[in-house]
Parts: structure tokens; sequence; C-alpha cells
């Protein structure tokens, strides 16, 4: 029987990347996004919304006796400072960045529970462990994520459930282009000029890919990794360390 994996945001990027990887390794995946995408099974799905969660995974359940793996990567980014975050702002994040992942650990541990196993991973970020200027909302929740993987592990470690949090750092997604590309427009920089200093802030020289990322969450998720949990994984190309 395969094992059953379930993404949230599996659309593109990062979760994209992720579905393809687990689908290369034999396993039933299930994507959770509100945008279709072009892999795994898609189930539409707004994770800000609690509701919208359940029924995600009541209609995983009607068709799989298990879930092994919880990939929590539904996230977006808001670039501004404290003073610019409006009440609007931090809770539209926060809804999608925390409360989402929430929801979906909430709505897979009663069968992770019922098998005595699972693995949790949470894609959180490198601003999980440090900050960035102009991030406050963004690595807020980030580091919110952190602290979910650290007590998930603790309080489920003895049902065999582990829960760790991916933190990947500056990797060439649609997401990045699309932070690029507005930066560009607002402030009138090259974007090739923008893209290579990018790069070059990187100890190794060069920007993550998603497919690093997917590989990482795969061991993450695997037998391999069956003495790992409540730990913060950076991916980064050594950034967090200078």
């Amino acid at each position: 029987m395969k094992k059953v994996a379930v993404v949230t945001g599996g659309s593109k990027g990062i979760g994209l990347a992720i579905i393809s990887k687990f689908i290369a390794n034999n396993y039933t995946v299930f994507n959770l996004d509100i945008t279709p995408g072009e892999l795994g099974h898609y189930i539409a799905c707004d994770v800000s919304d609690g509701n919208s969660v359940s029924q995600a995974f009541i209609e995983i359940l009607a068709q799989q006796s298990r879930i092994d793996t919880l990939i929590c990567n539904a996230g977006i980014h808001h670039s501004a400072t404290i003073e610019q975050t409006t009440d609007a702002d931090l809770d539209r994040v926060f809804a999608i960045n925390v409360k989402g992942a929430v929801s979906a650990i909430q709505a897979v541990l009663p069968t992770m529970k019922a098998n005595r196993c699972g693995a949790i991973v949470i894609v959180a970020s490198d601003q999980a462990i440090i900050a960035k200027n102009n991030s406050f909302a963004y690595n807020l929740t980030k580091h919110a994520l952190a602290s979910i993987a650290k007590t998930t592990a603790l309080d489920y470690a003895s049902f065999n459930i582990r829960a760790n949090a991916l933190c990947p750092g500056t990797i060439e997604t649609p997401l990045y282009h699309q932070a690029i590309d507005k930066y560009c427009a607002a402030s009138g920089a090259d974007k090739a000029s923008v893209h290579q200093e990018e790069a070059s802030l990187q100890p190794l020289g060069r920007l993550g890919q998603p497919e690093e990322v997917a590989s990482f969450a795969y061991f993450l998720a695997s037998d391999d990794a069956s003495f790992i949990t409540g730990s913060l994984q950076t991916i980064d190309g050594g950034y967090t360390a200078s």
C-alpha cells in the first residue's frame, strides 16, 4: 500500500517540487491549495479558513485509511516594518502562515495518533532563526512556526509522531521573482542586477532551488530521519551562519 502525504500550498514553487519528490517515491499525494496544481490529487482549500481545512481532511480520509506525512507549506510574504503593518495585514499573514499550519496539524493528528506514527514537516524560513529588514509580520509568523514544530514534537513524541521545521533561505521560486519584480517596478532597479546581488549575499554564491528544499523535506519525512524531531533545519546556502 502506498504511503499518503498531504501538502498545503502545493500548486507552485517549493510545494510543487515537494509533491513531485513524494510522487517519485511512490506516495499518494494530496495538494491543498486555493488554485489547482499540475501534480497530485488537488483539493480546493483556503488554509486561512479552518472549516475549509477540516473538510479537505475529511475528504482525504474518506479515501485513505491513514496519512503518513503532512507538509505545511502554504504561506505568503509581506514586506513592511511594524509601523507600516496594518491590523488587516497582520491578520492576513498570520491567518495563512500560522493558522493554516495549526488547522492542518489539528486535522491530521487524530489519524496519526490512531496509527501511532507520522511525520509533520513545517516549511518555515531562515527568518525563523534570524531577522531581516522590512519583514515584521512575515518574520513573526515564521518564528511562530518554529515554536509549533517544537511544541508539537514534544506533545506527540509518545505517539511516534515527529515534527520538524524546515527553514529555507532565498529560494528561486515564482514568489521570489514576484517580489523582485515588485521591487524593481517601485525602485527602477535592473532585475538582472538585483538577482545577482541576491545571489552574492549567499555564502555559496547562488540561490537555492525548490528541488533542493523538496529533497530535504522528503528526508525529514522518511525513516532515515526517524530520530529527528523538534528541530529547525536550515537550507540556506550558509546565510544564517554568517
